[in-house]
């Protein structure tokens, strides 16, 4: 699978990359029918300390998107948070496929 990193207002990051493609990784190993992926991290000016970091993820299946997003205080819990609500998704559209 190709995931494509994009980040704003924030220097690139290994670790985060890594940690990503962890997650991505396990997704599609349960999701085989996932084509390619988007990575969005960005940071938001807030005043409020448990938010302002922001992940996105966009994932490209046959003939439709799945994109969730998370606004957190750091971008490993917005990661994992918004890796969550794309699995969530992904069971749904799985279930509605294998119906069918």
């Amino acid at each position: 699978m190709n995931i494509n990193f994009e980040y704003k207002d924030i220097s690139a990051s290994p670790r985060l990359e890594a940690l990503a493609t962890e997650k991505l990784n396990k997704l599609e190993n349960k999701f085989d029918f996932i084509v390619n992926s988007d990575v969005y991290f960005k940071k938001e000016n807030t005043s409020s300390p448990e938010t302002g970091m922001i992940c996105e993820i966009r994932i490209n299946i046959p003939k439709s998107t799945i994109f969730a997003e998370a606004n957190n205080g750091s971008l490993e819990s917005a990661l994992a948070e918004a890796a969550g609500e794309v699995e969530r998704q992904l069971q749904k559209k799985k279930s509605k496929m294998q119906t069918y």
